[in-house]
């Protein structure tokens, strides 16, 4: 999030009140050999890895517009300038594109449904991108809340087989055959007399036996965010059309349930904690539910991976472990798992931007109990299985300057470690020798506090004195336990802009860089990472560390953060401002 992205989102919290090195056997899984690009991280583990090489990023050959909103979901009135939006993945197979365009209305940022969403699949013709079909779906995306999903949902389709999956409405998927886009099925999981309220709330993710899954939610319409949800469903759908569903409150073990109380943060004036021995006051924690954006992920032995969370709170969310058949099989709580608030992350104990003078070391300020793992709906991030069966998630923290966590389980669900940043993030998994590393973006916010929005108490900077000094923006390499191997860092200072006749006109203003807004990296054969930057860069990062080669697209400040994919011919997909950019030789 760059300086005007946080702050927007800021206000918005405000008002919401180890394991070592190790070796293992790599499993191959067919999805994950595949060249073609079918779904959100790539294959059902959510790897980001394919096994072609990425072109050289030498020009653009071509820059499609699919959102035709962008200037007027950017205007001041729906925020602050910024494009609160998530997007699809561009789904690659073969000489074929799929993507997802708006038509429709656009009214305000509160009512997004006014919106139509199409999936369209477009061929490489010679040099062109050429649509060959267009499937207008109903679907649509759960309901405006400042308080939680106030960035607009992802749509997001799948493709398996010969098939493409569309989300639809009510809960439903369209299966599209990919040849025409004619509709060869729409499945309901549902009774049709459920549909008031009912919801597909992320990508679809499908496995290497071309059984899709997904995550759905029935909310009170009369109230979606005040009132306790009705119920939620994990889906799965067999290739041959068979359809199977579980409620969570059924795949979950150990939850806490709707009326139990759940904390939430101190109401009076910061610093925080109110006094070393206060505690954080409570509220009921509501029913328990899919994170909205998250896709299920699949592991090598069919065990299913999903996030959920309690419904009105953000503190108290899982990892829950699914059997193929969708009988539970572990859940983890990611509540109270830290220890790095007070005095570690942030400045020290009665200082600027540190916890009030007395609080426990360790603590989060805003609870004064240990920290948590939060799971908001305005983040996209989706479990990752590693080659070794570990699991990982980049989950939301506020006391570390916004940056979160990512965390990682082992494949039982033991909390292993984690590492300081995972807000809105998928990282990707590149396999070397008997071992992998974890590529994620890694943004040291600057422009905002460390772990309040007063300026008086936690001023808006990072310097020489605390210890989350500079602000910067990374994208860092990480051990399976979560260990620093390399850090490549955008010092780019140089905001430019692509006039209309080519040329580019540049502005030193940034001088702490851009963050990367990237929220799902891809990998190619040679473990390259490409990755799009707010400076309008999309990135070729060796797997050294060291810059292997970026082209400019198009100023991207305040835009969605946006997925990236690999073609089977090694062409690069990314998005800036509403616009696909393909980028190759």
């Amino acid at each position: 999030m760059n300086s005007r992205k946080r702050h927007t989102k800021f206000h918005i919290w405000v008002l919401f009140a180890a394991l070592g090195s190790m070796t293992f056997v790599i499993t191959t899984v067919l999805s994950q050999q595949s060249s073609a690009w079918p779904q959100w991280g790539h294959d059902q583990q959510h790897t980001g890895t394919v096994n072609v090489a990425g072109q050289n990023l030498n020009k653009i050959l071509a820059n499609i517009v699919y959102d035709p909103f962008v200037e007027q979901e950017k205007a001041p009135e729906n925020g602050d300038g910024d494009l609160l939006i998530h997007y699809q993945t561009p789904l690659v197979d073969g000489n074929d594109v799929y993507m997802e365009f708006k038509t429709g209305t656009y009214t305000s940022i509160t009512t997004w449904e006014t919106q139509t969403w199409n999936e369209k699949k477009l061929s490489w013709r010679g040099n062109h991108l050429v649509e060959q079909w267009s499937f207008q779906t109903n679907w649509k995306p759960v309901p405006f809340n400042p308080a939680g999903p106030s960035w607009e949902p992802v749509f997001h389709a799948a493709l398996a087989g010969d098939s493409v999956y569309v989300p639809g409405a009510g809960g439903t998927v369209y299966k599209l055959n990919k040849s025409d886009g004619s509709v060869a099925a729409q499945y309901n999981p549902f009774d049709p007399g459920l549909a008031s309220g009912m919801f597909l709330t992320g990508p679809i993710t499908a496995d290497s036996s071309g059984n899709i899954y997904f995550d759905t939610i029935k909310l009170n319409m009369s109230n979606p965010w005040g009132n306790d949800v009705s119920n939620s469903w994990l889906v799965k759908i067999t290739a041959s059309g068979a359809i199977s569903l579980a409620q969570f409150k059924n795949i979950m073990v150990g939850e806490l349930g709707p009326n139990d109380p759940c904390e939430v943060g101190f109401s009076t004036p910061p610093p925080w904690p109110p006094t070393p021995t206060s505690v954080a006051p409570t509220r009921d924690c509501g029913t328990v539910r899919p994170g909205i954006n998250v896709a299920p992920a699949v592991g090598p032995d069919g065990t299913i991976y999903t996030i959920a969370r309690n419904h009105f709170v953000t503190r108290y969310g899982y990892v829950v472990a699914v059997n193929p058949d969708l009988t539970p099989k572990w859940t983890t709580s990611m509540h109270g798992i830290l220890n790095d608030g007070c005095n570690v992350q942030i400045p020290p104990n009665g200082t600027p931007g540190g916890c009030s003078v007395g609080a426990t070391t360790g603590v989060a300020p805003d609870t004064n109990s240990l920290p948590s793992g939060r799971v908001l709906d305005d983040s996209t991030s989706s479990p990752v299985v590693a080659p070794d069966g570990s699991v990982f998630y980049g989950s939301y923290s506020r006391y570390n300057y916004a940056q979160g966590h990512l965390l990682r389980f082992s494949s039982t669900g033991q909390f292993l470690n984690s590492y300081i940043f995972g807000w809105d993030d998928t990282p990707a998994i590149r396999t070397h020798g008997s071992t992998y590393s974890i590529v994620t973006k890694d943004n040291h916010y600057g422009g905002v506090g460390s772990y309040c929005n007063d300026p008086n108490v936690c001023p808006p900077d990072r310097t020489a004195s605390n210890p989350g000094y500079p602000e910067a923006y990374f994208v860092t390499s990480l051990s399976p336990s979560l260990g620093v191997e390399w850090m490549f860092q955008n010092t780019n200072t140089l905001s430019c802009t692509r006039n209309p006749d080519n040329s580019i006109t540049c502005v030193s203003d940034h001088p702490n860089g851009f963050e990367w807004c990237v929220n799902a990296p891809a990998i190619d054969s040679n473990g390259v990472t490409y990755a799009n930057s707010e400076d309008g860069n999309l990135f070729a990062i060796n797997s050294d560390g060291t810059l292997k080669q970026k082209i400019f697209q198009q100023l991207a400040i305040g835009a969605a953060y946006t997925p990236a994919s690999i073609g089977g011919d090694g062409k690069l997909y990314s998005q800036n401002d509403g616009h696909l950019y393909v980028v190759g030789k």
